[in-house]
């Protein structure tokens, strides 16, 4: 399906994204902030594409937010390595991302093979993060930058304890249906 080649395509760019951004071309980070549009696009796309032709799939609602998070951490990483951002920007989004592919493995693993979808703040936050990506690399204005940057990481925060919660009234629902 459509949607889940674009999604394997933003997985795909994610190498091609740090390999330019570390490489020493001229105009390395121009080319690194033409990835990283690219793979927000494809981002919008597949999800697009799939809601409106029902294309939807438990693959595509496992790769999606993986693909996000990936390309996320490693722009992060990126960005952080090169004194960017703060360390404790990635810090924040990496616990949170970590915790949120453990939860979702154990979930949908789990007896009642739960898949939580992405919900409104989760992704807002995504698009919040990729807009204050797009401020660095654009070499954007810094307090801008920084003010869209705290924005993101707090939108990220607020997404995880919405999805917290989310888990474990669904959890809490799927035991009192198994009693």
């Amino acid at each position: 399906m459509l949607p889940n080649i674009l999604t394997i395509i933003r997985i795909i760019l994610i190498p091609v994204f740090v390999w330019l951004f570390y490489t020493d071309i001229p105009h390395n980070l121009d080319y690194a902030l033409i990835v990283f549009i690219t793979a927000g696009i494809t981002d919008v796309l597949d999800g697009y594409i799939a809601r409106k032709y029902h294309l939807e799939s438990d693959l595509g609602k496992v790769l999606d937010p993986l693909a996000d998070k990936m390309m996320l951490l490693s722009v992060l990483i990126c960005l952080t390595s090169t004194d960017l951002i703060p360390l404790w920007v990635v810090l924040i989004v990496m616990l949170k991302e970590m915790v949120m592919i453990y939860g979702g493995i154990y979930l949908y693993f789990s007896k009642v093979q739960l898949i939580i979808p992405s919900n409104k703040y989760g992704k807002i936050g995504t698009i919040l993060f990729y807009f204050a990506i797009f401020l660095v690399l654009a070499k954007f204005n810094a307090m801008v930058t920084k003010i869209a940057l705290y924005a993101a990481v707090i939108l990220a925060i607020v997404a995880f304890t919405n999805y917290f919660r989310i888990a474990l009234h669904l959890r809490r629902e799927s035991n009192h249906k198994n009693i």
